[in-house]
Parts: C-alpha cells; structure tokens; sequence
C-alpha cells in the first residue's frame, strides 16, 4: 500500500471517528445514558455497526473518547470567545464568569454530566473515567486562571479559582430540573464581587 492510498484511508478513519464521536454527544444529550445505546449512536453518525466496532470495540471506549472530545470541545469554544473578551480588567471578572457559566448549562456540559452518573454504579467506566476528569480538571483550573490573567502564587487565589469552578458546576447541575437563572444570577453577582476581590487587591 502507497503512502497515497494510505493517506486517504485515514482521512475517511478520522471523519468515521468524528461522527461517531459528536453523534455520542448528541445521543448522550438527546436520550441520556441508557438510551445512547451503540447501536443508537452508530445510526445517528451513518456508520456501521462493524465500523463503530472497528474504532471503539467497547461502549465505554466510545464514551470516554466523547468525554475527552467534548472537553477540547468545550475548552477551544471557551478560548475562542475569550478572544473577544474587553481587555479593561474591571470587566474581566464579569465577562469570563457569564462565559463559563453559559458553558456549564450548555448541551456538552449535560452530556458529560450523563456519564459521571453512569459512573458512580459501573465500575470498569468509573476506573476509566477518573483519571480522564482529573486530567479535564486541571486543564480547565488552568485556562480559567489565564483568562482570568490571575496569579495564583498569591495567598487563597487558587482556591478562589477552583471555588468559582465547583460553584459553576453545582449551578449547571441545578440547572437540569428547573430554570435556575435567577438564582444563579443573583450568587453569581455576590461571587463576581468576591472573586475579583480574591484575585485583585494586593
């Protein structure tokens, strides 16, 4: 086999496995986790079922390279609209927590949330998964903190970052059932004022 016949080969390998990944995605959202079914998943990408097999022999392999796609999903779209971001500092607080806040009640975020679910009654997909949202954990403490342009050498700012983490996080979750938005507002409006005093004074 060519170079050149190999090249093409692995371009169609790589689409195959963008659809399957991003139709995992939509079916995670669209029917939670027990109804993402393989063969669900499969369908909605226009794969077969021996091409699914062929890049992800298991449901749990299929799942976690979601999980993992959705998290440099999410983390390139953060970045992105970050670049359209004011530069004035008073205004940086507020604009990089309503930008986080959005991406934690978005489609990506609920889909991932299917899975930690899943995880607390399957073993094999808990053991897989942990090591994998430690890794997205530390990714996204990181990028929060350069948006937010913090230095975190100084006393109680990191712990002030990775609080605005877990409180965006506990509000997405809030988020599911019912609109929170006014709620969600009104505490982040009070952490808005908190972190910025965190991260600012000397």
């Amino acid at each position: 086999m060519t170079a050149n016949t190999r090249a093409p080969q692995q371009e169609r390998s790589r689409a195959t496995q963008q659809r399957l990944l991003e139709a995992t995605v939509e079916c995670l959202v669209e029917f939670g986790w027990s109804g993402a079914s393989t063969t669900v998943i499969a369908e909605r990408a226009g794969v077969s079922r021996g091409a699914q097999l062929h890049h992800y022999p298991t449901r749990a392999a299929l799942v976690l390279a979601a999980v993992e796609h959705l998290s440099e999903r999410r983390a390139a779209e953060i970045r992105a609209e970050a670049a359209a971001l004011t530069g004035d500092p008073e205004d940086r607080v507020e604009q990089v927590i309503d930008m986080l806040a959005a991406a934690f009640t978005g489609p990506l975020y609920v889909a991932a949330l299917e899975v930690w679910v899943a995880a607390r009654t399957d073993l094999d997909l808990k053991a897989a998964l942990i090591p994998l949202e430690a890794r997205v954990g530390r990714e996204m403490h990181r990028l929060t903190v350069d948006l937010l342009g913090a230095d975190e050498t100084r006393p109680g700012v990191r712990e002030s970052v990775q609080a605005t983490l877990d409180l965006l996080r506990g509000l997405g979750v809030a988020n599911l059932l019912s609109d929170d938005s006014h709620r969600r507002e009104q505490l982040l409006a009070a952490w808005k004022r908190q972190l910025t005093t965190a991260i600012r004074e000397p």
